[in-house]
Formats: structure tokens, sequence, C-alpha cells
């Protein structure tokens, strides 16, 4: 058999997640958990799945646009996860890619001579009237006429964009290209242009594609093989006709449910998955669609499932399918077993019938008809709001919460203007919350900050209390000196220094440290634009107006 032209194993992506000053991390996001396969030359796989299963991430990896977690890569039997970038420059040549969008991945302050011929200058394979020529070649090889060369993309449709793009995949000869929604953008017609022209440039160039797609019809067009990922994993790995003909995984039956076919006479299948896919940062134990799969079993929730090979070069990884490989009626037993699992409760001699032991360790297998009832578990995904905890856990979060506002309002009356306020606010605004959803580990983090901010106020409060006694101290025994270097006496009383006095308390604090309250009110028929009352200990006004504006500060 010959050597495959790539080779991946055990492949992995895991992006971590960050939080805090400190960019502590907390958790990883599992985007590509463990992918295997490979791709012959002149070979075409579809990588499929909804979006944010990981397709175009596996597409990255490939091309060592990411760096993996984990897993290796094999381009003609070199690991190039292991490759240095001197050592992966001359590789790159061989390996290309097709972006999504034809509007974002053209650069729109550089001609199409420029965009398509950057690659030949930057390996040095042409320059100059040489690549003029070789541009002129492959833009009439992708159907772009070559006098628009001196054009730039804003200049073009989407197809004809696309064209371009493809045109300069293929400047440097590659031997593979990742197709990453290469037609996902463009209209139906232009689509069907632009799948024709791949298949023609496959068949003429001995081209091998991984094609990323969630369009299964042109799936079926163009590619070999299919892998049907879901949730970062390759859940099912087929050749197209039999993947199409003989789905073994309950996620690829209803992926090809969802296809509409032009047809009349085709049998409508209405396959409905509930739920929404769970987050990729905590997925579900055992198989990971076991969530959404309407013939899960138990212990679809706790192993999870290894691929197994229904017929040759067929692989499932459902629990489904053990078992099957060496039974040429396969399909139909395993439409069996998925009508025995969506069924509520089974019959005793069912059971005995179809129930069966062992498993590779020895331990007992439980099969989907050994159950009597059938539930499907459930996970709650991340972003779901509508679980709001139990009636306890609402209950202790309400004592927490009001707790908090309570002591905001202590702190408040305390003398903590800002904290406390802040504190009975956000906890006030997190008891609103709790009636919606109940998630106590998304307030952690707010609660902690707020209770080391309030533990870090005391001693800031306190300190800046103090230094603001010592200022107003220093700055009343200065104005006390000053005035008796001019009157050559002390003063009698702290009225006495007038106006000096709006230096030692410019903030308006009504309070010296003798207990004196003082005040300043408006004399708009007088010169001076202040006089200053006070109020003794025994708060009983002295009415005098003392200092005028020139003994001012």
């Amino acid at each position: 058999m010959p050597e495959p032209l790539l080779s991946v194993e055990g492949l992995a992506k895991h992006f971590p997640v960050t939080r805090g000053l400190l960019s502590r991390v907390v958790g990883q996001v599992r985007a590509v958990d463990g992918v295997s396969f490979e791709i012959a030359r002149g070979e075409t796989l579809a990588l499929v799945g909804e979006s944010g299963c990981g397709k175009s991430t596996v597409g990255r990896l490939l091309l060592r646009l990411l760096d993996p977690t984990n897993g290796t890569v094999r381009f003609e039997g070199q690991d190039i996860g292991s490759m240095s970038a001197n050592e992966l420059r001359p590789l790159r040549r061989d390996m290309q890619i097709i972006f999504q969008d034809p509007y974002s991945s053209l650069n729109p302050r550089m001609r199409v001579l420029d965009i398509v011929g950057e690659a030949l200058a930057v390996h040095g394979v042409a320059k100059g009237v040489d690549m003029e020529n070789r541009v002129r070649t492959l833009l009439g090889k992708v159907g772009v006429a070559p006098s628009w060369m001196h054009r730039y993309p804003h200049e073009f449709s989407g197809g004809q964009r696309q064209r371009i793009g493809i045109a300069r995949a293929l400047a440097l000869n590659p031997k593979l290209i990742v197709c990453d929604e290469a037609v996902s953008a463009l209209d139906v017609s232009i689509r069907a242009q632009v799948i024709n022209l791949l298949i023609e440039l496959r068949e003429e160039l001995k081209l091998a594609y991984l094609f990323i797609s969630h369009d299964l019809s042109i799936v079926k067009f163009i590619s070999h093989r299919v892998a049907v990922m879901y949730l970062g994993q390759i859940v099912e790995l087929a050749p197209t006709e039999a993947l199409f003909a003989r789905p073994a995984h309950p996620y690829s039956r209803a992926l090809l449910a969802a296809v509409p076919w032009p047809d009349p006479r085709r049998a409508i299948v209405n396959v409905e998955l509930e739920g929404d896919v769970p987050s990729a940062l905590r997925p579900p134990s055992g198989c990971r669609f076991h969530t959404r799969c309407p013939v899960a079993f138990d212990r679809c929730s706790t192993e999870e499932p290894p691929a197994f090979e229904v017929e040759k070069g067929h692989h499932s990884q459902c629990w489904h399918a053990e078992g099957l490989s060496s039974e040429p009626d396969w399909f139909v037993q395993l439409e069996t077993r998925f009508k025995k699992a969506e069924r509520p409760s089974v019959s005793a001699p069912e059971v005995a019938a179809l129930s069966h032991e062992g498993t590779d360790n020895g331990s007992p297998q439980v099969h989907p008809a050994n159950i009597t009832e059938q539930t499907a578990p459930s996970t709650p995904s991340v972003g779901d709001t509508s679980d709001a905890g139990t009636p306890a856990d609402r209950m202790v979060a309400r004592g927490i919460y009001w707790a908090a506002i309570a002591s905001g309002a202590v702190l408040t009356s305390l003398g903590h203007s800002v904290w406390g306020p802040l504190l009975a606010a956000c906890a006030f605004i997190a008891q609103l919350d709790v009636n919606r959803r109940f998630r106590l580990n998304a307030y952690r983090p707010l609660a902690l900050g707020l209770a080391l901010a309030v533990a870090l106020s005391f001693p800031v409060k306190a300190r800046l209390q103090k230094r603001e006694a010592q200022r107003q101290f220093e700055t009343l025994r200065a104005e006390i000196l000053s005035y008796s270097r001019h009157t050559g006496e002390l003063p009698r009383q702290l009225t006495d220094l007038g106006f000096r006095l709006y230096g030692v308390f410019p903030d308006g604090t009504p309070v010296d440290p003798w207990g004196n309250r003082w005040r300043y009110r408006a004399q708009p028929e007088s010169k001076q634009k202040f006089s200053l009352g006070t109020f003794g200990p025994d708060q009983q006004p002295s009415g005098d107006d003392i200092g005028s504006a020139q003994e001012g500060l």
C-alpha cells in the first residue's frame, strides 16, 4: 500500500482560557481533541460538521498556521510539528490554503499581479517578466482574464475573487490544498463553477484536497471520503457513497436528514436533535453526542466509544456499532439497534434475545436493548439560561446577597461612602439575576474582588484620615505662628484667624480638631466674598464676621 501524502494521528488543539489581572489559566477550550485521518495523493477528503466543531482549526493545524497541543502531522513522512521555521519554509510550497471569505482574504491595497505573484517572489520561483507570465498562465487556468491582473480586488465579483484565491494557492504547484469553506460565500451558480474548476484542477495537477464544508450536497459531488466532526472529534469516517447510503452514526444521520434533496420521490427522514451543542470548554463525559442523541443509553454517558470499523474503510465512533464488523448485514442490525434504543421500554424476551456478554477487557457490556427504560441524559450547556437552580440553591443565594446588601449598608453608615454603596449595588444586581439563572461561580470573582476591596478600604481610609488630620494640624499650627508674628500675640480664639482657616479646611470639612463647626456664607453686598461663622462645642452660633478679603489666603 503506498504511503499517504498526509497522515494525522491524535491531533489536538486546546486554547487556554485566562482570567484576572495575572491572566490565570482557568480552563481549556478543546477545539480539536484527538483527530486522526489520512489523505492519499490525488484524493479529496471532506471534513463536515456544524459551525464551531473545529473544522477550520484542523485545516490550520495541518499547515502549521497553529501549533498543535498534542498529536503529529506527517506530510510525505516528515513530521511538520518538529520542524523549525527555516525547515518548514520549503515544505510550505507543497501545502496551500483557500480561505473562506474571498473579500477579506485578498489585500485591497495590492493588485492581482502582486497578490498571486507574492508567493513566487517570496520563494524565489520567478521575478519580473517571468512572474508576470506565470501569473497570466494561472489566471487563465482559473478562468480570469489575464489582462485584469493590474486591477484591485474591489473591481471583481465574489466568484472572481475566489478564483483569484485559487490561483494564488496554485502558484507554487502544491500537492495539498486546504479548501476552508471555499464556496460557502458564493452564489449557487458561481459555486457550481468553482466546484467544477477544483475538480478539473485536481485531475489535471493530481492535487489532494482537504475540503472543509457544511454543505453535504457539494461534499457528495466532490469528495472521495467524508469525515464527520462533532465537538472536536471525528465521529464517522467513510467513503462518500457508503456514508450517504449507510450512515452508521446518529449525528451523521441527522446531518443527512437536514439536506434538502431535489427529488420528490425521495422519502423524507426527519431526525430532530434536542438542545444545543455543548461547550468545548466543558465537553460532556463519555460520547460527546449523547446529550443530543435520540438513541443514547447509559453507557454513552460514561464511556467514550472507540472507532469501530463496520465495513472496510467505514469507521463509526458509536457504541451501537460495536460487534458489527464481521456481519454482512451490519446496517440492518444497526437499524434494529437504533429502533430498539428509541423505544421507551423493552420486554423481557427481547432483552434475552438481543443481550450479549463480554467486552475486550472482560467486563460485562450494557447494550441498549438491555435497558428497560430509556432516558437520554442531558448536560446543560454553558450558555443555557433556563436553569434557575433548585429552591434550596436560590434560598442560599438570596441569603448571601441580602447579607452583602446589609454589609454595604453597615459600611456606608460607618463612613465608607464608596465601598458600601458599591457592595450593596452589586449584591442587589446579582440578587435580581438569581430569578433568571443561578450560577454561583459566575459571581465568585465579583464577590472576591469586593471582599478584597472592602478589606483594603479600612486601613487605607484610616491612613488617609490620619494624613488629613496631620495636614490640618500642621496648617493650623503654621497659621497660628503667622498670626503671632504679625500681631505679637497668640489668637484668643480660632475665629481670629479669619480667612486663613479656609486653607485649613479647603474641602469644606465641617469640624475642626477642637470640635468647632465651620461654615462659609456668601455676603453679596459686602466686598468680602465670604464670612466665617462658627458653632462652638455648645452648638451655639457666635454670629461674628471675621477677616476680610485682603486677609484671605
